[in-house]
């Protein structure tokens, strides 16, 4: 493991050279992201955190992982050194906990404020919801939001296939945003994609909801693996123009944990993020909801009202 947080550009090309061999079979998604990781690892030599007194956040990006405890990714033994190593460079909330079992109430209670009656990981044709959302509070207040899923074949995709799993791509779930959501919610594609351009052009949405594929995000694959497809984008994104800017945060966390206590890991990565920030207050996918719409001048939903907010603890 290297001994500083990022790694110069002939090492990120070595790590990932590894990755094809070990993350078994590889789409065009994760072919493309490697491409480019050399260049952004690059442009990452500085310091992502930690290097602004303050800003005035005009871009926020959620990465949601899948099913792991805090302690298998962060704790002593975690698996996910890369990942670790932004927490050291930025900041981790130690004490954040997802809000239910399985997978779908959790993505829908972050984005809306609520479970809204889910239970289950139904598909988008047995359980929509008109609740109100983060992507309908966006695009009312004047501001672009956009959702980049990995390997789904079509905007908007209601259906799950191969590595696409419809149930973490929460947009297609709100049917107040549905005429939104199939120019909105795109493929991610790699260094030549949607999400790559938008950073590369300074043309990042207000709000940013990233899905990786059922590898990457860890549900079929090892944490190691997905660890290193993070390395990549969060290398991509820190190096941007975009990001750059000043302007943008990125919070990486879980769906949910195992066990009761859906202890889950969560690092935050922003200009003003004092290096090392570890964080003890109580967390939860409600209070990502309410930091966000906070940045972004948004009202508040369901339970983030009553949430902890994330923005005073890491200087946001």
């Amino acid at each position: 493991m290297p001994s500083r947080p990022f790694l110069a550009a002939a090492a990120i090309g070595a790590t990932l050279a590894f990755a094809a061999c070990a993350s078994g079979p590889v789409d065009v998604d994760q072919r493309s992201a490697r491409a480019g990781a050399a260049t952004a690892g690059a442009a990452t030599a500085g310091r992502p955190c930690g290097n602004a007194a303050s800003a005035t956040y005009r871009h926020v990006i959620w990465i949601w992982m899948e099913n792991r405890s805090y302690d298998s990714v962060l704790g002593p033994g975690g698996d996910a050194p890369h990942l670790a190593a932004f927490g050291r460079a930025c900041g981790v909330a130690t004490r954040y906990h997802a809000v239910s079992h399985p997978s779908l109430p959790n993505y829908i209670a972050a984005v809306s404020g609520g479970t809204r009656g889910i239970s289950s990981d139904c598909d988008p044709a047995t359980c929509s919801t008109g609740a109100r959302s983060l992507f309908g509070q966006v695009s009312h207040s004047g501001q672009p939001w956009r959702a980049y899923a990995e390997s789904m074949r079509h905007s908007c995709d209601h259906a799950s296939y191969g590595r696409y799993a419809a149930r973490h791509n929460p947009a297609v779930y709100f049917t107040a945003i549905a005429p939104q959501c199939r120019r909105r919610d795109v493929r991610l594609g790699g260094a030549d994609g949607p999400f790559a351009k938008a950073l590369k052009g300074r043309r990042l949405a207000a709000f940013s909801f990233v899905t990786p594929n059922l590898c990457h995000d860890g549900h079929d694959c090892s944490t190691s693996v997905a660890d290193r497809w993070l390395q990549a984008w969060l290398d991509r994104i820190t190096g941007s123009r975009a990001y750059g800017a000043g302007h943008t945060a990125v919070f990486v966390t879980w769906d949910e944990g195992v066990g009761a206590g859906n202890h889950v890991a969560t690092v935050v990565i922003a200009p003003t993020v004092p290096r090392g920030t570890r964080v003890a207050t109580r967390f939860s996918h409600y209070s990502l909801l309410r930091t966000t719409e906070e940045m972004l001048g948004l009202s508040r939903l369901g339970k983030a009202r009553t949430a902890n907010s994330m923005r005073s603890a890491f200087r946001l």
